[in-house]
This record gives structure tokens, C-alpha cells and sequence, in this order.
């Protein structure tokens, strides 16, 4: 891995960790505020509705500004914001933590993937993209298993005193590492980047994200109690089963680097497919322990393929402009985390058992899949930017 991309890496899965261990933690942070689970549930969705919101006040912001130094500054963000999240005396100045948090996540990964893009040859692209998200997945393997039992031993202010350690080495590496003149801004500045929104096949790339990952965030929310009332793990084995599911993300995350840049709708449209199969057996047969542990593996594998082909595709849909569009995107999958956390949500206090709320994934994975297959349908019919980019 070229080090300005482990670089990358790093500090990615510094941000990973910061997203995805609330997850491990929800019955810990409700008992300490005095809150309901699906109430802390919504600090998933206040993270995600920072990261969309911000992702396009950042990126307007830093249009001009060289990629190096906006990049350590928005990893500073990071440790900033887990310093106030470790800190925080109630609820809602937790959720005001995490949403400050959030405001730099989308522009990092937008701006990040473009940089990691350009230090490769255009056909390893996705690849490329991949190695820098493969820190986002690598925390799913050790920084949440640990965040969530260092959590549960010191209580959960602990694990983002931790973060906090690992955000000042990755602003370390990024200041070492990355070149400084690297993925410089475009000639069109801001003009040209909200140019290339105006092509119809960023916002469906958009879009797909956005269900993809609401489809994973309505049933994953809430896996914890899933796993331990439905499947009956006990509290301990489920750090280990979310190890699992890391494990799965990191493998499906080089699998979609490698299949996007071989063939790239294809690849998202099978994996939903996949998705939407995998969720209704989970409602099947989640009761059963090792087969609820089989299908979170997959589940994470799953997730991750689609990932970097996504990316990818609204970075040469937007060629002439790529940074605000692939923040965008992230902001995308930001959109999904929150819609999918709020659904389960309201799926869980309409009454919805949580044996049943796979089902739910299931749905929008299906709608995922049915603008991706419009979106292939309407390059074949008439090509667009995409194609033209990649030839």
C-alpha cells in the first residue's frame, strides 16, 4: 500500500470508529443519560444528518483550498469532536458532540477518495479507493469489537477517550505522508464542481448509495438486542460476532475494489441482490445462533463490495469536478445511515419485533436495486459522462 494511502487508512479508520461503535454501546450510553435504547438509537442518526449536512458546507468551503491541509484539518476535527463526545454530561450534548463530529466525515472521505485516485493508474482507481476504505473496515474489526468491550469494562466515555489517541496519529501520518501537492482543486473552483451535479446519472449513483445504506443501518442499529433476544448471544459474544461482521467488510471491500474495476454495475446490482436474500433468511432463521453468526459475516461482506463501486462511479460521472460530488456520495451513504436508523426505529415502536426487521433491509435493498438496474438501462440507451470517462 503506498503510504500517503495507508495515511488515508488511518485516519478512515479513526472515523470508523467514531461512527460505528455507538452501535456496541446504545444499552450502556441509554442507562448513563437516562434514556430509551431507540433514543440513543438517534445519536446514529444525528452522526449520519452531520455528515450530510456538512459534507457540502465543507466541500463548498474548501473548493480553492489545497487537499493536504484540508485533510489535517478535518482529521482534527475528528479528535476534537470525540474530546467533546468523551466529555459530555447529558443526551443532548452528546448528540451536539456528535454531530460537530460528523460535519468533516463526508468532505474527508469525498476529498480523501479523489486524492487516494489520483496516486494510482486510472485503471487500479477503485482499488485505490478500496485501500483507503479498507481502514473504515478494519475498525469493524478492531476498533469496535475493542471500543465496545473497553466500553463496557470503563464505561463508554472510555472508548472515545481512545479515539481520541488514534485521531492524533492519524493527523500525524496525513501531515507526514500525504504530498503536498497532490490532487490539487480544478480550474472550475467551486463553479465547475456544482457543475457536474447537474448530470442525472451522479444522483442516481447517489441515490443507490443512499439505500444501500439505509437497508444495512435499519436492522445493524440495532444489532445488539437483536442478537441477544432473538438469536440469544450473550452480551460478550456479541463484541465477537461484530468482529465478524468487520472481518466481512474488510474482505467485501477489496472484492469491490477489484470487481468495480472490472465491471462496475453489474457488480453493485448482484451484491444487492444478495443483500435483499441475505435479510429475509436473517428473518428466517436468525433464532438460530450460528446461522445469525454466518449471515452477519455476509452481511458485512455484502455491504463493503458495493462500497468502492459507488464511489467510484459518481468520481467519473463528476471527472471534470469530483470533489463535491464524492463528498456528496458520502453524504449519500450518511442519508441512508440516518433514514435506515429512523425506520428501524419506527419500525420497533409500531411494534415490529426485532426478529422481523430484517425484513425491512430486505425492502430497501430491493428499491437499491431497481435504480441501479434504471441507471445501467439509461447508459445503455444513451451514454453518458460515465462511459465516456472510463473509456
Amino acid at each position: 500500500m503506498p503510504l500517503p494511502i495507508l495515511a488515508l487508512a488511518i485516519a478512515s479508520f479513526c472515523i470508523g470508529t467514531t461512527e460505528f461503535v455507538i452501535m456496541g454501546l446504545l444499552p450502556e450510553v441509554a442507562a448513563d443519560l437516562g434514556v430509551s435504547i431507540p433514543s440513543a438509537g438517534l445519536l446514529v442518526t444525528g452522526y449520519a444528518l452531520g455528515v450530510v449536512f456538512g459534507a457540502p458546507i465543507v466541500a463548498m468551503a474548501t473548493a480553492h483550498l489545497p487537499r493536504k491541509p484540508v485533510l489535517v484539518a478535518l482529521t482534527a476535527m475528528f479528535v476534537v469532536g470525540n474530546l467533546l463526545c468523551a466529555i459530555a454530561p447529558n443526551y443532548w450534548l452528546l448528540m451536539a458532540a456528535r454531530v460537530f463530529t460528523a460535519f468533516g466525515h463526508g468532505a474527508f472521505f469525498g476529498i480523501g477518495s479523489v486524492v487516494a485516485a489520483s496516486l494510482v493508474p486510472r485503471n487500479k482507481r477503485a482499488s485505490a479507493m478500496a485501500m483507503m476504505f479498507a481502514g473504515l473496515t478494519l475498525s469493524n474489526i478492531l476498533g469496535v469489537p475493542a471500543g465496545t468491550a473497553l466500553g463496557e469494562a470503563f464505561g463508554w466515555r472510555s472508548t472515545f477517550f481512545a479515539v481520541v489517541g488514534i485521531g492524533l496519529i492519524s493527523v500525524a501520518a496525513i501531515a507526514w505522508l500525504v504530498p503536498s501537492n497532490v490532487a490539487e482543486p480544478s480550474g472550475g473552483g467551486l463553479r465547475g464542481e456544482l457543475r457536474v451535479l447537474g448530470k442525472l446519472q451522479v444522483w442516481l449513483a447517489m441515490l443507490i448509495a443512499s439505500l444501500a445504506s439505509a437497508s444495512l443501518f435499519a436492522v445493524f442499529t440495532y444489532i445488539k438486542p437483536y442478537l441477544t433476544e432473538v438469536s440469544g448471544l450473550s452480551t460478550s459474544a456479541v463484541t465477537w460476532v461484530l468482529l465478524l461482521f468487520g472481518a466481512g467488510m474488510t474482505i467485501g471491500n477489496i472484492i469491490g475494489g477489484r470487481l468495480a474495476d472490472w465491471k462496475l454495475m453489474p457488480t453493485v446490482i448482484g451484491t444487492l441482490l444478495l443483500m435483499a436474500v441475505l435479510f429475509v433468511g436473517f428473518m428466517q432463521f436468525g433464532a438460530i445462533a450460528s446461522v445469525a453468526i454466518g449471515v452477519v459475516f455476509l452481511w458485512g461482506l455484502l455491504i463493503f463490495v458495493v462500497v468502492p463501486p459507488l464511489q467510484i462511479r459518481v468520481v467519473e460521472a463528476a471527472s471534470e469536478g469530483p470533489n463535491l460530488a464524492a463528498t456528496l456520495n458520502q453524504g449519500a451513504f450518511n442519508v441512508g445511515n440516518a433514514s435506515g436508523a429512523w425506520i428501524g426505529g419506527v419500525a420497533l415502536s409500531a411494534g415490529v419485533s426485532y426478529a422481523h426487521l430484517p425484513l425491512v433491509g430486505a425492502v430497501l435493498a430491493l428499491l437499491a436495486v431497481s435504480v441501479a438496474v434504471v441507471s445501467q438501462a439509461l447508459e445503455r440507451s444513451a451514454p453518458v459522462a460515465v462511459q465516456a470517462a472510463a473509456e
